[in-house]
């Protein structure tokens, strides 16, 4: 029986098909996007790294009714090109693909970035981060033959400084820049690209930064609508840009974060 918590249910994304790239566990966005995307009728493969992560990912796939899932490390263009073949194998095209893959090191998401981002780590939180992004848009365009829509995540912290976030920053304003050329390439294709900028939220992407549960704190106090920001909210924009309703749009990062982006300097106390 599938199982869609808040996500509301519809015929949007029926006879749709496409991959869902950055599936960890249960409080991942890429799952809380999965599950909207299978509320509203789509068919969905699910690519992970390693039998650890099959084996947390497996449960939640199959609890949405679904069982396409294929080994894909993005760092191995071997390994990249047998999940494609797969997927072409099984589907011949697809209608949307969802990246939702980062990483960086430990050791530099914290304290200066400066003196803590060394030549390797930068160079493996471009290749995750951004370099596979390229490279699985690429990848996806061949196998859309009837256009489509892709999707990326991002952060504030490609905008503007964020303490500890460092390299991981420089990655996301260098994935917003990737959204953009590639929206441009695949658009005469008919293929969208875009980005959504999820505010904070309990992941393992936050809990890799030090201090990062503190973010949620600061963005719930300083936001417009003075909460936390919801995965119904992130995977609702997640439905709107890749299925027919978002056409036209091509290109933008979409902010979903209660409005946290907007803040130059919050509220302060009124004087006695």
């Amino acid at each position: 029986m599938a199982e869609y918590g808040n996500m509301q249910t519809g015929t949007l994304m029926a006879g749709k098909r496409g991959v869902v790239m950055g599936v960890a566990n249960k409080n991942s966005i890429a799952w809380g996007i999965a599950q909207q995307l299978a509320a509203q009728g789509a068919e969905l493969a699910f690519t992970y790294q390693g039998e650890g992560l099959e084996r947390r990912v497996r449960p939640l796939v199959e609890s949405i009714d679904m069982d396409f899932m294929i080994p894909a490390d993005v760092t191995d263009d071997a390994g990249m090109d047998a999940a494609f073949d797969q997927i072409k194998a099984k589907w011949g095209k697809i209608d949307f693909l969802v990246h939702a893959i980062a990483f960086a090191g430990k050791d530099e998401l914290q304290g200066s970035m400066v003196e803590n981002t060394t030549r390797e780590g930068f160079a493996r939180a471009m290749d995750i981060s951004v370099f596979s992004f390229i490279d699985c848009s690429r990848r996806a365009a061949e196998i859309m033959p009837d256009g489509g829509a892709i999707i990326c995540m991002t952060y504030l912290g490609a905008e503007r400084t964020v303490p500890s976030y460092n390299v991981m920053g420089v990655a996301k304003a260098a994935l917003e820049a990737s959204t953009r050329y590639a929206a441009r390439d695949l658009g005469p294709k008919g293929i969208r690209v875009n980005a959504i900028s999820a505010g904070a939220m309990r992941t393992l992407s936050l809990a890799g930064i030090r201090g990062g549960k503190s973010l949620m704190g600061t963005g719930r106090e300083w936001s417009l609508l003075k909460e936390d920001t919801r995965m119904e909210g992130v995977a609702g924009c997640a439905l709107y840009l890749l299925s027919p309703i978002g056409h036209s749009i091509a290109g933008e990062v979409l902010h979903v974060d209660a409005g946290y982006h907007a803040v130059g300097v919050p509220d302060l106390p009124e004087e006695g």
